[in-house]
């Protein structure tokens, strides 16, 4: 069974179609800007125009959306943002209803570390593992034992002597927005891993999100004891994982 994965952000809205079993994207990726507004109605408007790009396909949906999610309902605000309008705004029952066919939302970084864990660097990993999407914000995923901790939300920490939140510190965008070359940039991130690694031990660190593709840029220069990957699938890993989760009727 083909799932249409979407992977829901703070500046684009993507989607594929998905062969869960293989954990590949089995159509050309789409992408519509998300609107400025971040609203619930107009994000969701752009959702539905997404899936219009699959007109012949009318099977189930997943979806990755940047935020603690339970049972398809946004609990806090878009991630980065203060849109508390999302918080209690029924995401998945509202698309099903318009869509007429089964809908799953997760947490974005929870659908990513999915698809890493399963067909990506953290396959076969049994210790505790720690994905990181660095983009608009900080999006994380914990597994231990091969088992997702969901609706971890590392980005909200504060690093000690930070006043701010580590995701407007270290996130992927924070490099443009602050005009910082590549080994600045890198010194911040290296704090803030090695940060998580003082407080969880992990093993493993998996980066994704847009930035993993410059990955040669940054990885090496990095100081922190454990092991540090880039995604194995890369920007895909929100679309599949989604579409996994959606395949296999996950839920939290």
């Amino acid at each position: 069974m083909n799932v249409l994965g979407v992977d829901i952000g703070g500046s684009g809205i993507k989607g594929a179609l998905v062969d869960p079993q293989r954990g590949q994207l089995i159509s050309e990726r789409h992408r519509i800007p998300t609107p400025e507004s971040l609203m619930p109605e107009e994000v969701l408007a752009a959702v539905l125009e997404l899936a219009g790009e699959f007109d012949d396909f009318d099977g189930p949906i997943g979806i990755g959306f940047p935020a603690v999610v339970v049972d398809g309902t946004p609990r806090t605000p878009f991630t980065a943002h203060h849109i508390k309008e999302w918080v209690g705004f029924p995401v998945a029952h509202y698309l099903r209803e318009r869509l007429d066919r089964p809908v799953t939302m997760l947490n974005d970084a929870d659908a990513a570390g999915i698809a890493e864990m399963r067909f990506g660097r953290g396959r076969g990993e049994q210790g505790v593992v720690i994905i990181l999407t660095l983009g608009t914000g900080i999006g994380s995923a914990v597994f231990t034992g091969g088992h997702l901790v969901p609706n971890t939300e590392f980005g909200k920490l504060r690093l000690p002597g930070h006043k701010e939140r580590g995701e407007l510190y270290a996130a992927g965008d924070v490099r443009k927005r602050d005009n910082l070359d590549w080994e600045t940039y890198t010194a911040r991130l290296d704090e803030y891993l090695r940060y998580l690694d003082t407080l969880f031990s992990p093993r493993l660190f998996i980066i994704g999100g847009g930035i993993s593709k410059d990955h040669e840029r940054f990885v090496p220069l990095l100081t922190v004891e454990t092991r540090v990957e880039p995604a194995g699938l890369r920007n895909q890993a929100g679309i599949i994982g989604a579409a996994i989760a959606a395949a296999e009727g996950w839920n939290n």
